[in-house]
């Protein structure tokens, strides 16, 4: 977790209480997680599969669901490639609503498509719950 504190202290005062309020949510959310920065960002997974992360964008902070297409909610914008991610972008921590980032954790640990193993497949996903 340090390496996430870290990351955080390093963004602008509003993008940082927008990346501790998620930080939180989600390390309660996903207690038997594993978190870390991945890839240049935080990451939490499961199994070692990813499942949720957050990261600074130009537009503001994303959180983003590995397998969020499949959660059926509609403040979550599906991903535009072939992966099944799904994200929703803040730029003030107000419009964080924490009901709703539990509920998409929630989801989270149903459903999940097997990023852990994709290259080993070849580029193919697999749903594993």
């Amino acid at each position: 977790m340090k390496d996430i504190i870290l990351y955080n202290s390093k963004l602008s005062k509003e993008d940082k209480k927008i990346a501790v309020l998620l930080m939180k949510e989600i390390s309660k959310g996903l207690k038997k997680a594993e978190s870390k920065v991945w890839h240049r960002h935080p990451v939490w997974f499961l199994d070692g599969n990813p499942i949720v992360g957050y990261s600074k964008l130009k537009a503001g902070m994303q959180l983003m669901f590995w397998s969020g297409r499949g959660f059926d909610e509609p403040h979550l914008t599906p991903g535009k490639g072939r992966f099944k991610d799904s994200a929703i972008m803040y730029t003030n921590a107000k419009e964080v609503v924490g009901k709703d980032v539990k509920r998409w954790l929630k989801k989270a640990t149903l459903i999940q498509w097997d990023y852990k193993n994709i290259v080993k497949r070849k580029g193919k996903l697999v749903r594993i719950k």
